[in-house]
């Protein structure tokens, strides 16, 4: 796949959160007193840092890490009508004396669902999302040759996932969507990688058809300057109807607000994809750091 389809890939994502948030259209321009869009938007830098002289009798390895967050939304609702958009980007990297440069955290994930009401609480629904990394990912056990394993790389994998189904949102911080029609496609642009992430030796894309995908979203301040922010998504493949063969991906981010700018950050992921690895996947930072975040700011012409 070329670095052409790549961007074009991304752009078809990130488009709705610029047009939300640039074209100077009258459907998008919001005043003080409009409320059919709801915009929020935070961006956070979190280190992390430990030193120990050569000397040092309890042991100890100096070490600096770093990560980096976005999450923004914009979500345009209008009688019955609604227009759901969001972007998570996480991506750190940890250098412990002794080592290389490594990562510690790699994710692209993009959604954008437009519904219509049917009742009070449900919506039928079209969406598309889409997940990937930005940078190569290494398996650092030697090989044979002396080297790091390619593993993974950005689009490799990359899934793009589309449904058609029913969302059930009582409440603003929460929805769950059940597509009995959920078509996804597997990208592996990286034919250097060892995975094969359940892609066909010689093909650069799998195709499943057939399939269904539950999705789960919680967000919501559980204590005064404590949100807790979970994500959930299960992918069934008819064809492959199995126990062991449904995939789960949970995404957890838990913010204490120590003041306007500061706070301590924690990022769980948690991946189950019998394509990848038959065991449970998971991935864990904590960090103190700057968090900036605006809530219903308004576009300007």
């Amino acid at each position: 796949m070329n670095k052409n389809l790549q961007l074009l890939l991304l752009l078809l994502f990130v488009s709705p959160m610029l047009r939300a948030q640039i074209i100077p259209d009258t459907l998008l321009v919001q005043t003080a007193a409009d409320t059919t869009w709801r915009r929020t938007f935070s961006a956070g830098i979190n280190l992390n840092q430990a030193a120990f002289s050569d000397n040092w009798k309890a042991g100890g390895i100096s070490s600096v890490a770093f990560n980096a967050h976005l999450d923004a939304r914009a979500d345009y609702a209008s009688g019955n009508v609604s227009w759901d958009n969001e972007v998570q980007l996480q991506y750190g990297l940890i250098k412990n004396k002794g080592t290389e440069q490594r990562k510690s955290i790699d994710r692209i994930y993009l959604d954008s669902k437009y519904g219509h009401k049917i009742s009070s609480d449900w919506n039928a629904f079209v969406s598309a999302n889409f997940l990937s990394q930005f940078a190569p990912g290494y398996d650092y056990d030697i090989d044979a040759d002396g080297n790091d394993r390619l593993i993974s790389n950005f689009l490799s994998p990359g899934f793009l996932t589309f449904a058609l189904g029913a969302e059930y949102k009582p409440n603003p911080y929460f929805f769950l969507r059940l597509s009995p029609f959920a078509p996804r496609f597997t990208f592996l642009a990286d034919q250097n990688i060892t995975e094969r992430y359940g892609v066909p030796i010689g093909k650069k894309v799998r195709t499943e058809w057939l399939a269904a995908m539950v999705q789960a979203g919680y967000e919501r301040d559980i204590a005064p300057n404590l949100n807790l922010k979970l994500n959930y998504m299960a992918y069934i493949n008819y064809q492959e109807l199995a126990f062991k063969q449904v995939d789960h991906r949970l995404n957890t981010v838990l913010t204490a607000k120590i003041n306007r700018y500061i706070n301590v950050n924690l990022m769980g992921n948690l991946i189950y994809d019998f394509d990848q690895d038959s065991e449970i996947q998971y991935s864990q930072s904590l960090g103190l750091g700057i968090l900036y975040t605006m809530q219903g700011f308004s576009v300007m012409r």
